[in-house]
């Protein structure tokens, strides 16, 4: 294997675990399964999950869905407020598949309603904490959006879609939990004025450990087909369960500052960092590549800055006097989404 450039590794077998546990946890609530695609943004990956016999996906965006419809994902989800300047393509879009976006404002409901031809799924988003979009709980709107559907031959409602964005900030099982039941006792309220009406769940957190996974009628993780650092932190997999490495030069050898630079910077990695109470930022974990494999996270090793090419990567002085210009070097990415997004143009899947 010849690395001349930044490059995703993505460990399949890791993968294809990864995937077969949260099928698992979810057939074990009878829930339905709709991974989010955003993390990966892959077709073959999306094949891993076809394999397995995933046939309902969620993406993040227009372009998304156009791009997993092509290679043939027909039962979608578009977890994005609608983005009224799309509506052509969303149209396009709702006449070859089963298409279902969501919507937090009775005045998009209502535009919408004007113009479409072709059947689709409106999910309502529902603010459970995270407070980037989606109405409260007891927003009088819901009732005025849910008649507006139902009153279009076109447009059904499929339920209320809720993501725990703030379980990314969590730090363990209890806290992860607290917010779950907070959600769950707000949804109640709605599941008993519109009954049948889906409850729709979806941050990888959650879903790798909470024991209220039960209580949701669909699930639509994303980040758990690779994991990354910043899960490992908050506690939703083992190190192990990481399934995605950066692999990057080592450009330059500094013993006397115990550093090494790479050719992997921040438009490679993202600026994303884990922050510690000391001012401390860390960017990513550093692990070898020998035999085209990564090994085990480096001992006191880290990347501990980023500019736009370049990584600095902090090494003790007996590990860095092992590495020389030409080496190629693993990152452990903080955030799996958003290094595989900027490197999807150039992965190996092994």
């Amino acid at each position: 294997m010849r690395i001349s450039e930044p490059t995703l590794l993505i460990n399949k077998s890791k993968v294809e675990k990864n995937i077969d546990k949260m099928i698992g946890r979810a057939k074990k609530c009878d829930t339905i399964f709709r991974p989010h695609f955003k993390t990966h943004q892959s077709i073959a990956i999306g094949e891993v999950f076809r394999e397995k016999g995933v046939d309902k996906i969620t993406v993040s965006s227009v372009a998304m869905a156009e791009f997993f419809a092509e290679a043939g994902w027909g039962d979608i989800t578009i977890a994005f407020p609608l983005n009224l300047a799309e509506l052509d393509k969303i149209y396009a879009l709702a006449k070859k598949i089963n298409l279902n976006i969501l919507v937090d404002s009775l005045y998009s409901i209502n535009f919408l309603s004007k113009y479409i031809t072709h059947s689709l799924g409106v999910f309502i988003k529902i603010d459970i904490g995270y407070h980037r979009c989606g109405l409260d709980f007891d927003n009088e709107d819901i009732m005025k959006i849910i008649d507006t559907i139902n009153k279009h031959k076109h447009l059904f409602f499929c339920g209320f879609l809720g993501h725990a964005g703030q379980n990314y900030n969590a730090r363990g099982k209890h806290e992860i939990e607290q917010n779950v039941l907070r959600a769950i006792e707000q949804f109640e309220d709605l599941r008993k004025k519109f009954p049948g009406a889906l409850i729709s769940w979806g941050d990888t957190p959650s879903c790798s450990i909470s024991e209220n996974l039960g209580y949701f009628d669909e699930l639509r993780p994303g980040n758990f087909v690779y994991y990354d650092v910043m899960q490992y932190h908050i506690g939703s997999c083992d190190m192990e369960e990481i399934a995605v490495t950066v692999l990057c030069p080592v450009v330059s050898v500094n013993v006397s500052r115990s550093e090494l630079v790479i050719y992997g910077g921040s438009v490679h990695l993202s600026k994303e960092f884990i922050a510690a109470d000391n001012n401390f930022k860390l960017f990513g974990y550093v692990t070898r590549f020998e035999n085209n494999k990564c090994g085990k996270p480096l001992p006191g090793t880290y990347v501990s800055s980023l500019s736009q090419e370049h990584g600095i990567i902090k090494m003790p002085q007996e590990l860095i006097r092992t590495f020389n210009p030409g080496d190629i070097i693993g990152i452990l990415p903080i955030h799996s989404c958003l290094s595989a997004n900027l490197l999807k143009n150039n992965m190996i899947i092994r």
